[in-house]
């Protein structure tokens, strides 16, 4: 398999519910214009707490600094592992399992925080820029890796890579957090991009229009969880949203899998998480790996959520907690 470390330079935000206001036409260039701002990465993720926005320099020169937004201090690169030289499609992805092992394990051994977008199409994995050459170091004997530059994939010399490079030294076990499963039954969608506009007042009403009052966050078990994630990568659109609002929307223009497979989330974290702890995407990705459990994993500003088939939630929550309490 190829690794591919991709253009885009990413700035990861949170936006306070009660500060949306001051950007709602920023969002709505960006959500439904981006050529005029030449953004081509942006995401959108709703949760109890806030609004987690991760996009392009390009798109983050639309948003203006106010005391409503914080702003991650580091800029992320984005990673996609490409199978037989083939970029994503339109095609329905399978979720993280298929890189767990070879990614995502490995990195957390090198104490590289990763946050992670799953898409309809494809996963993405972002890690800060100055960890790049310990990226490149642990993955190197795994993948063949490409920098993505201009339009064209060059290959990256990594013999070089290893200037400099010091061992780390052995990890600690990693914090076990807390997993919450709320109620709802997710729907992972995509939308041909010339039929947006056809649901673009929907998609405003969902966005910045229908919210509940604000829930405490980590706070017993959940019945029932605001989610929705909207994203617009390189002119793929990717929608997660709870089979209740899915319902508000015309059926014939979100596309999904023939099977029209539904979702459980998992939630994890207690408390905010944070960017610096490594292994927090590993804590579910690589258990439900060894079993073969496909998940599509979306990280956000304070907790992490892994989506898995609704019929598969029980095994996994068993799963997860007798992790726990073995590593106690």
């Amino acid at each position: 398999m190829d690794l591919h470390i991709l253009e885009h330079r990413v700035r990861v935000l949170s936006l306070a519910r009660r500060g949306l206001w001051l950007y709602t036409h920023p969002l709505l260039k960006l959500l439904f214009l981006p050529q005029r701002c030449r953004c081509k990465f942006f995401s959108l993720t709703e949760t109890p707490e806030d609004y987690t926005i991760m996009l392009d320099e390009e798109g983050f020169k639309e948003l203006p600094p106010s005391e409503f937004m914080q702003v991650a201090d580091s800029t992320w690169l984005v990673l996609s592992v490409v199978s037989n030289g083939r970029a994503p499609s339109g095609c329905q992805a399978t979720g993280v399992t298929k890189i767990a092992r070879s990614v995502i394990a490995p990195l957390a051994e090198h104490h590289v925080s990763v946050l992670m977008l799953s898409t309809y199409q494809t996963d993405f994995i972002l890690v800060r820029e100055r960890d790049l050459p310990v990226v490149i170091h642990t993955l190197a004997g795994e993948f063949d890796i490409y920098k993505e530059e201009n339009g064209e994939s060059i290959p990256v010399p990594c013999d070089d890579t290893t200037n400099g490079f010091l061992k780390p030294k052995s990890a600690s076990s990693p914090t076990l957090h807390p997993v919450q499963s709320p109620q709802n039954r997710f729907c992972i969608l995509t939308v041909a991009p010339d039929t947006l506009p056809a649901i673009a007042t929907m998609l405003i009403d969902v966005l910045f229009y229908s919210h509940g009052p604000p829930k405490e966050p980590g706070a017993g078990d959940l019945d029932s969880i605001t989610f929705f994630s909207f994203s617009l990568i390189e002119g793929y659109i990717s929608i997660v949203m709870d089979a209740e609002t899915q319902k508000r929307f015309p059926s014939d223009l979100l596309l999904t899998s023939s099977s029209g497979e539904l979702w459980r989330m998992v939630r994890i974290g207690g408390q905010p998480l944070g960017f610096d702890e490594c292994g927090i995407v590993a804590q579910i990705a690589e258990p439900l790996a060894a079993v073969d459990i496909s998940a599509y994993y979306i990280s956000t500003f304070n907790f992490d959520h892994a989506l898995v088939p609704e019929e598969g939630i029980t095994e996994v929550i068993e799963l997860l907690q007798k992790r726990q309490e073995s590593g106690r």
